[in-house]
């Protein structure tokens, strides 16, 4: 076997030759192979299901060993030990939130029959690469030399005891409500939250709202915030340990609304120009350096799938094998509660429940600290889970019930049972046992069949709608679950498509009486989805491309409307109505009318019906940023919950804040309009973790052109401060179901974790340009575009010593 080169030469010198590198791996059982192709998928292919999982967990390592290394310790609240004092409040937060219950339940509930040993061949694969790096530490990437540490050994129970990153709801959404309520009305809140079927949220009598302060979810937020690092962190002392428990507007230490969500669709034969189905998937999470997603290919017998996933997890949870594609959406339900306890005056530990009390369990755990030796965490739990928050003035004390701390509710494992789907009855059966994140699930095959379903854990709430903190005294239990089969489905709809875009899709009927959420995403996306879809009989392959990237503002249009026959004696208001009328109503980098418009929405004119909503200093503040659909509804009188807005005082409104918003775009981009772009100040930004404390030796990628909005079908999220994009779709997807080898995806910024590799960052501009890369599939394909051909062999030295 050759020594282990460096990973900076993963694309050979002369486009086109392949270069090969050979691996002797403990814990491989026979001989396996990766070919990574030009855009840095791994193609793997192993003589048996068990070893594509152990050279899947391999190859993350490969590619992604510090991104997953830091998920694994932030996860497991491991990260004081490598980096100090500064992530001692999150290691606490964390643990609040991992699987302790039993593990023998664990494995079973996911139904899948190897899930346990799955999940242990990957962890495997992960450690044999670690201990290569123990041989050999050029393999790994410099983030370990930069900080002192090393890869830490897993062990299956790591991959599903992890929960913190479960994309559970509604728990922010119940805590904004309560911060409301506390000094406003249920009126006012639906400025701040828009509220789905006409819904009115059930309020207890007995729960003081203004008691519940900014700090109640801070141990949450903590637990579910990304790492961050900065000098003064990684130097901070044990003393200042709790000043790194606070997370700012983007989740990270020191949240807001957070504009995540996702699109898919799936257009049946009869309308694709091809004849064959067409399946797209884009989810929207946070941009990171590295990517969420990792695309991977696993083939061994009985097993040929391809698509992404997370990197730290086994299987692909969005793409095809060789007989069907699938894609997944977030069915944005309510899956958790905060409960607010009665504790004793004079014994905090105990909190009323039915009719007397219940002592909390408390757990001390000791934790290593990096310079400093071990320290004690103490940790609460009630009957209904981790305590977040206590008052001892008040004698109160918060708590969280989460179908994240359920059996099987390890976000996305349960896509093991449809890697080999090839029939919808198939897929279906596979997603009984899904339980997070709730998921829109699409479907389409090679026998042209398509189909959506949800598929989630839904908890059963009797007397109450989870809207808002209740008392944890008992009154307000979960009664189980609902059935899967009780959620709504569409199989070979008449209209020729299935369609989501995390907007309430519930059919009338029984669905919408399950009282399972009623906080769906804003319906924008998916009513342009579905005008674009609508809008002619036959769709070909490119127009679903076209369709991820559409970036039509229906806000816009809407807004805009108002303005059709205005005109203002103001220049600069005049200015503004000659750049909006008119005005196709697009996103587009280079557009000018893009800029102010978004400009003039969320820095005037949205604030403004928001001061007009409420001028208390204790409700304005917690209305903000402000909803979409409740505001858009308001100007277009379609819901006038805060009472008429008169056309006079309407067009005043309107034009007056456009006066100041072609102010507010003069002094931030410049007189000369012909020079404002809205990619000039909307861009994309891939920030590495450590790049602010390393930077000659890491780097971000970006700024990138960027168009669109959250609100529009390319969504991109963006923070109000620089314009930086912040959530969207990094990944896209698109199948000709198949015809595979004719699919194609983009990951950016690039496959890679590591800075050395051409894969880093060689999707950026793809991503930024609305492009896409062969998603190959075939051997001849693979053959022809390899560019890294690993070869791996099993170590026999270890296994004869063994």
């Amino acid at each position: 076997m050759n020594d282990h080169p460096t990973i900076e030469s993963d694309q050979p010198a002369h486009a086109g030759t392949t270069e090969t590198r050979r691996y002797a791996v403990n814990g491989l059982q026979a001989a396996a192979d990766i070919r990574v192709d030009r855009w840095g998928v791994p193609h793997i292919k192993a003589a048996s299901r068990s070893d594509a999982f152990f050279v899947q967990g391999f190859n993350a390592a490969r590619d992604r060993l510090w991104q997953i290394d830091i998920w694994r310790k932030r996860g497991l609240g491991l990260l004081a030990a490598d980096f100090g004092p500064g992530y001692l409040a999150q290691d606490r937060a964390t643990r609040l939130f991992l699987y302790r219950g039993d593990m023998a339940a664990e494995w079973k509930s996911y139904g899948v029959q190897d899930a346990k040993e799955t999940v242990e061949r990957f962890v495997a694969g992960i450690n044999a690469f670690v201990e290569l790096t123990e041989r050999d530490p050029a393999l790994l990437s410099p983030e370990f030399a930069l900080t002192g540490t090393r890869p830490a050994r897993w062990e299956a129970s790591d991959v599903v005891r992890i929960r913190s990153h479960a994309m559970v709801r509604n728990l922010e959404f119940e805590f904004g409500r309560a911060r409301v309520l506390g000094h406003g009305t249920l009126e006012q809140d639906r400025a701040r939250r828009w509220v789905d079927l006409g819904h009115t949220p059930f309020v207890p009598d007995d729960v003081d709202f203004s008691a519940i302060g900014d700090d109640v979810l801070e141990a949450f937020f903590l637990a579910t915030a990304p790492v961050t690092f900065n000098k003064e962190r990684l130097a901070a002392t044990l003393d200042e340990a709790d000043r790194w428990a606070v997370t700012d507007e983007l989740g990270e230490i020191i949240t807001a609304q957070r504009d995540e969500g996702s699109n898919n669709w799936a257009i049946a034969a009869s309308r694709s120009a091809t004849g064959r189905p067409v399946l797209a998937s884009d989810p929207h999470r946070a941009y990171l350096m590295p990517s969420l997603r990792y695309v991977a290919h696993l083939r061994a017998p009985g097993l040929d799938v391809i698509g992404a996933g997370e990197p730290a997890l086994p299987g692909i949870s969005i793409g095809h094998n060789d007989k069907a594609a699938f894609g997944l959406t977030i069915f944005p339900i309510d899956q958790e509660d905060l409960y607010v306890y009665r504790t004793k005056p004079d014994d905090p530990d105990c909190y009323a429940y039915g009719d007397g009390f219940e002592r909390m369990r408390v757990i001390q755990e000791r934790v290593a600290v990096k310079g400093y030796g071990e320290q004690t965490l103490t940790l609460k739990f009630t009957r209904h889970g981790p305590i977040v928050h206590e008052d001892r003035a008040r004698n109160l004390a918060y708590g969280v019930r989460t179908v994240w701390l359920e059996p099987g509710s390890a976000p996305y494992l349960s896509s093991l049972g449809y890697q080999d789907a090839a029939s919808v009855e198939a897929f279906e059966r596979a997603l009984q046992s899904w339980s997070v994140p709730s998921t829109n699930q699409i479907y389409a095959d090679v026998e042209g069949r398509i189909a959506w379903t949800p598929a989630c854990k839904a908890p059963v709430r009797g007397g109450y709608d989870g809207m808002v903190p209740v008392p944890g005294d008992g009154r307000y239990e979960w009664d189980g679950f609902h059935s899967q089969t009780e959620l709504p489905r569409e199989i070979a709809p008449s209209h020729g498509y299935v369609a989501s875009a995390n907007e309430m899709n519930l059919p009338p009927g029984p669905a919408q009486e399950l009282n399972i959420g009623y906080e769906f995403t804003d319906p924008f996306r998916a009513q342009r989805i579905r005008e674009v879809l609508d809008s002619k009989p036959l769709h070909a392959f490119d127009d679903s491309c076209k369709l991820q990237c559409d970036d039509l503002s229906i806000p816009a249009r809407r807004i805009c409307a108002h303005l059709a026959r205005s005109t203002s004696a103001d220049k600069d208001t005049a200015f503004g109505l000659s750049l909006l009328q008119g005005w196709d109503h697009r996103l587009a980098d280079d557009s000018a009318a893009a800029l102010l418009f978004e400009v003039w929405w969320m820095r005037h004119l949205k604030p403004a019906l928001l001061d007009l909503v409420s001028t208390d200093p204790k409700v304005r503040p917690r209305l903000a940023p402000g909803d979409h659909v409740t505001l858009l509804n308001w100007l277009n009188e379609l819901a006038p919950a805060f009472g008429p807005l008169p056309e006079a005082k309407r067009s005043e409104l309107l034009l007056s804040t456009l006066a100041t918003a072609v102010a507010d775009c003069r002094r931030r981009h410049g007189d000369d309009a012909s020079t404002w772009r809205w990619s000039g100040w909307h861009h994309g930004y891939f920030q590495h973790p450590l790049a602010n404390v390393y930077p000659d030796e890491l780097r971000d990628v970006g700024p990138l052109h960027q168009g669109g909005s959250a609100q529009t079908v390319m969504s991109n999220g963006y923070r109000m401060s620089d314009g930086r994009a912040i959530t969207g779709a990094s990944f896209r997807m698109v199948v000709d179901v198949g015809q595979w080898d004719n699919s194609v995806f983009v990951n950016a910024p690039g496959q890679s974790g590591d800075v050395r590799s051409r894969h880093y960052d060689d999707h950026g501009k793809l991503w930024s340009e609305r492009s896409y890369v062969p998603l190959i599939f075939s051997e001849r394909a693979i053959e022809r575009e390899t560019r890294l051909h690993i070869v791996l062999a099993p170590d026999n030295a270890k296994r004869n010593s063994a």
